[in-house]
C-alpha cells in the first residue's frame, strides 16, 4: 500500500511567500556586489536567504523544542560564516573579501528573521547593508587617502 501523502497547499503558499521575500530583500546586497565584481554576488546572496529561511522555516515546523530552534539557529549561522571566510582573501596588498562576507552572513540573518515573521528587522538589514556597501565606500576612501597623505607626509 503507498503512503499517505497529504498535500497542504496553505502551507505550500506560506513557505513559498516566505522563500519569496528572502529572495527579493536579498537581491539589492548581490546586486550591488554583481555591480562591482566581487566574488559573491547576484546568485550568492539571494540562494543564502532563500536557503537559511529555508532551514529555519524547517525547524520551526518540524521541531517542538525551543531547544532545537536554537540549535538550527546555531548551525545556520556557523555554515554561513563558514561560507563567507571563503570570500576573504589575503595578499601582499592587503585583506580583500571582508564586506563580501560580511554581507553573506547578513543575508543569512535577513532569511532567519523572514521565517521567523520579522519583516520589519529583515528589511531593516536589507537597508543597511545596502547603504552600508553602496555609500560607507566614499567615506572609507576618504579615510584611507587621508591616512596615506599622513603617511607620506612622515
Amino acid at each position: 500500500m503507498p503512503p499517505d501523502i497529504a498535500i497542504h497547499w496553505t502551507e505550500i503558499a506560506s513557505h513559498l511567500y516566505h522563500l519569496a521575500i528572502a529572495f527579493l530583500l536579498a537581491v539589492p546586497i548581490g546586486w550591488d556586489r554583481e555591480m562591482r565584481t566581487k566574488s559573491a554576488g547576484l546568485r550568492t546572496f539571494p540562494l543564502v536567504a532563500v536557503g537559511a529561511c529555508a532551514y529555519m522555516l524547517v525547524g520551526i515546523y518540524v521541531l517542538t523544542d525551543p531547544n532545537a530552534h536554537s540549535r538550527v539557529l546555531y548551525g545556520i549561522i556557523t555554515g554561513i560564516g563558514f561560507i563567507g571566510g571563503g570570500a576573504i582573501l589575503k595578499s601582499k596588498e592587503g585583506v580583500t573579501g571582508t564586506a563580501t562576507a560580511a554581507s553573506i552572513w547578513n543575508t543569512g540573518a535577513i532569511g532567519i528573521a523572514v521565517a521567523w515573521n520579522r519583516f520589519e528587522i529583515a528589511v531593516l538589514l536589507t537597508v543597511l547593508n545596502f547603504l552600508t556597501l553602496h555609500y560607507v565606500r566614499a567615506l572609507k576612501r576618504r579615510i584611507d587617502a587621508h591616512r596615506q597623505d599622513e603617511f607620506d607626509v612622515e
